[in-house]
């Protein structure tokens, strides 16, 4: 796909801003099974392999579980390795996700999110990644194209930080981000290779010379502490996150932090959301600022690890707060974000009214009237100090 640059920006879609990314990364082997609506990923960084634009070896297969069998056997032998997916795909690999952490390999999948079946539907929600959550994979959302192709760059410092060394999964909403064409902000591809560096396996399978094992056999005596190993890198990646966040604005001017705060400083009721929504929320924040309404957003960018510390501090002067999930933990109790941020709040003396809203699942769409809605319902519970409906479902 030719590129044409107009002042220094393009209009990409989300997913053509994925493949450009890859091209740039330029990773030594790529496994994928195409499923929509990430689609256009594979097709399009295919199509750079072919017209021998990177040197990537293009492994394709007959389906995400050995897409994601390939990326770990590759990875192991000592490649940077990348791929993509969503939804059914992403459920189809999800043996594979946890050995891939297990051993450590410093994978980087794009995630474009798409509801779960069943019934089939082919639009977004989180109930893929969310599902995946306690995989053991880092995980980062991403709220616009320019962010989501910011993010993969950072992604592969990440993941092969030697703090960390574990596979990070980069999110975007299916067809709201990964389809709708924006403006954005290329980097040139010798700032890039500057800026991710070559990649030196830890321990390859190939080096023959140092023999290792992966995914050996364990018993009572040992697993537990490979799992307590594990744990501790995943909790290390907080700091990495944010380091490679501030490099990576220093060298091209956006920063990325592990979270994104919004009119939140005097904000008496606040919106927490993730990826393309928070766009739509920040209009309604903007309209009921002009009334004179003290309302803002929490965006968290970094989901796993989860910055409980961090969140807290943010949200630790508002009054209500509304989770907005898209994507049910079915536990009968609120969405897995609202679960979180409950708990992340749980240590302070005084805390915040939170409630828990689940919406737009299968692609419904999220307007700037229910965000207002949220909002106005939020502003009475800061009023009156109760909560009427802990958990319930909008935009139906």
């Amino acid at each position: 796909m030719a590129i044409t640059m107009i002042k220094g920006q393009v209009g990409l879609t989300g997913n053509s801003a994925i493949a450009y990314a890859m091209k740039q990364i330029n990773p030594d082997v790529c496994a994928a099974y195409p499923i929509t609506p990430s689609t256009q990923v594979v097709e399009e960084f295919s199509s750079y392999v072919a017209d021998g634009k990177v040197d990537t070896e293009f492994i394709t297969v007959e389906s995400e579980h050995s897409a994601m069998s390939a990326c770990i056997g590759a990875s192991a032998a000592g490649a940077r390795v990348m791929t993509a997916t969503s939804s059914q795909g992403l459920a189809l690999m999800w043996e594979m996700l946890y050995i891939a952490s297990g051993m450590r390999l410093p994978i980087v999948l794009t995630d474009v999110n798409r509801a779960l079946s069943a019934p089939i539907n082919i639009h977004c929600d989180h109930s893929d990644s969310m599902g995946a959550r306690d995989s053991g994979w880092i995980q980062i959302y991403s709220e616009t194209v320019q962010e989501a192709y910011d993010n993969l760059f950072q992604a592969v410092r990440i993941a092969e930080n030697e703090k960390v060394l574990l596979p990070v999964m980069v999110c975007l909403d299916g067809f709201i981000t990964s389809h709708a064409i924006e403006n954005i902000s290329l980097i040139v591809d010798d700032d890039i290779k500057q800026f991710i560096g070559e990649y030196k396996a830890q321990h390859p399978l190939l080096d023959t010379d140092h023999p290792v094992t992966y995914g050996a056999m364990t018993l009572p005596d040992t697993y537990i502490e490979f799992k307590r190993q594990q744990s501790e890198a995943i909790a290390r990646a907080k700091d990495v996150v944010s380091e490679i966040g501030k490099e990576f604005g220093n060298r091209f001017g956006r920063e990325y932090g592990l979270m994104e705060k919004y009119k939140l400083d005097d904000a008496e009721a606040a919106i927490v959301i993730l990826s393309s929504a928070a766009g739509t929320t920040k209009v309604a924040v903007d309209e009921l600022r002009k009334a004179g309404k003290k309302v803002g957003i929490l965006r968290p960018r970094l989901f796993r690890p989860f910055p409980f510390e961090e969140i807290a501090g943010a949200l630790k002067n508002v009054k209500a707060v509304a989770v907005l999930d898209r994507a049910d933990s079915m536990s009968g109790f609120g969405g897995p974000l609202f679960n979180e941020i409950r708990s992340a709040l749980y240590e302070l003396e005084k805390r915040p009214k939170v409630v828990s809203r689940i919406f737009g699942l299968g692609g419904r769409d999220y307007m700037v009237k229910d965000a207002v809605q949220v909002f106005d319902e939020l502003l009475g519970i800061f009023k009156t100090g109760k909560i009427e409906t802990l958990m319930k479902y909008i935009t139906l």
